[in-house]
């Protein structure tokens, strides 16, 4: 028998002014910024565990950061379906990235509280610690810790004022020994169900608040490192220069080329340090990133490969060398047929028209997918724009995906 949700009894207003407050929480005066193991990491764990024992849930932070709540079902002990998302950010971030699926997740923990509703399984909100990597380019590292799958050599990388994993886990008041306590049984998880934003402006066009996640793209990140001879801008001829800037820019180019020709691939040049960075000196080493994304793992690898080519000849012809290190690699993932199907049935519940898409984006989704089946919810967003101070999601919209999360919830069962 279904269960109906309403807005009386269901999803309350207070999702957006806890976003609100929430994006307060930064290292930037004049932005969101918030990193991995920082200060600002603490606070809002900090807050969103007070937001998550004000809903009736026990509250625990595990040995990677992340802070869970859990609100028991029918008995205690009972296996869990898990909702949540990320609470770190990019630089200079939109406000909704991550949070909203936190955020919402207490939310609806929430609304069955108050009405003391319990059901055959318990219900986990977790706040992931490292999705985006901004500090040590270590994507995903709470959502594989909780999986079972975290690499104990990303321990040993260091951040940009050279403090290592290691010695920030310390600082923050975490054991890096006791990482893998955190990882999950597949017996304690039922399910993980992300709502998110979309990222992108397929909804918008089509005039629809939500939508089904289909797949995440596999993605892979690279550093580049290129080494020409610095010299002096006024004393040495063209035609005997080894400028590693230019032979730079060809490859960042050729980023450009190679996903335009790989049809189904998406990649990106996001940072560039240029050194020694005077004005009047030939730069002698230039490192920038590379982002590669599809939904299709081999022809990833065929761009990546195109893309090694081009710059070895690049390389060739200029007299630079050109090395790169992989900072992350994770293959795509489909989400449950059976969870897209019980989410499809959900929308239809709440009065909408069901569409199903794939994720360009990563995703703690794409990582838990080793624990359990994953599902993931999209909400629109303004004009397709997220990882920016722009990004912009409606109030009726944000209730829409609440609703729709808790019908989800409150009417799960695990038959297909």
């Amino acid at each position: 028998m279904k269960t109906s949700t309403n807005l009386a009894k269901g999803p309350s207003s207070s999702i957006m002014s806890r976003l609100d407050e929430l994006a307060e929480i930064s290292e930037q005066v004049d932005g969101l910024t918030r990193r991995y193991l920082s200060p600002e990491h603490r606070s809002a764990n900090d807050l969103v565990g007070k937001w998550m024992a004000t809903a009736g849930m026990s509250v625990r932070e595990d040995a990677v950061g992340n802070i869970i709540g859990r609100y028991e079902g029918e008995q205690a002990g009972l296996p869990a379906i898990m909702v949540g998302s990320h609470l770190d950010t990019v630089f200079n971030a939109g406000r909704y990235d991550g949070m909203l699926g936190v955020v919402t997740g207490i939310d609806c923990v929430a609304s069955l509280n108050r009405r003391r509703v319990r059901l055959p399984f318990a219900v986990e909100v977790i706040g992931f610690a490292d999705e985006e990597g901004l500090r040590f380019h270590s994507t995903y590292l709470g959502s594989r810790a909780v999986a079972g799958t975290f690499d104990a050599g990303l321990l040993s990388r260091t951040d940009a004022d050279d403090v290592s994993m290691v010695e920030a886990m310390r600082g923050y008041g975490l054991d890096p020994d006791r990482i893998q306590q955190a990882a999950r049984e597949p017996r304690e998880v039922v399910a993980y169900l992300e709502l998110h934003i979309e990222q992108g402006p397929v909804l918008e066009d089509k005039g629809l608040a939500v939508g089904i996640v289909t797949a995440i793209a596999g993605a892979t990140r690279l550093v580049i490192s290129v080494e020409g001879v610095s010299g002096h801008a006024g004393t040495v001829p063209m035609e005997l220069r080894r400028d590693a800037l230019v032979a730079a820019s060809e490859c960042i180019v050729a980023v450009e080329k190679v996903a335009t020709r790989n049809p189904g691939t998406v990649g990106t040049v996001g940072q560039v340090t240029v050194s020694p960075g005077a004005t009047n000196v030939i730069p002698g080493k230039v490192t920038f990133s590379v982002d590669f994304r599809s939904a299709d793992d081999p022809v990833r690898m065929v761009a990546l490969a195109d893309l090694h080519d081009q710059m070895c000849e690049i390389a060739g012809r200029r007299n630079v060398a050109i090395s790169k290190e992989t900072v992350h690699e994770a293959s795509s993932v489909n989400c449950s047929v059976n969870l897209m199907n019980k989410i499809e049935r959900s929308i239809i519940d709440v009065g909408l028209s069901p569409f199903r898409l794939p994720s360009g984006a990563g995703h703690d989704a794409a990582a838990m997918a080793d624990l359990t089946e994953i599902g993931m919810i999209f909400i629109r967003c303004k004009d397709g724009v997220s990882h920016h101070p722009a990004e912009s999601i409606t109030e009726e919209d944000v209730l829409t995906g609440a609703r729709l999360l808790l019908n989800f919830l409150q009417n799960f069962n695990e038959q297909p």
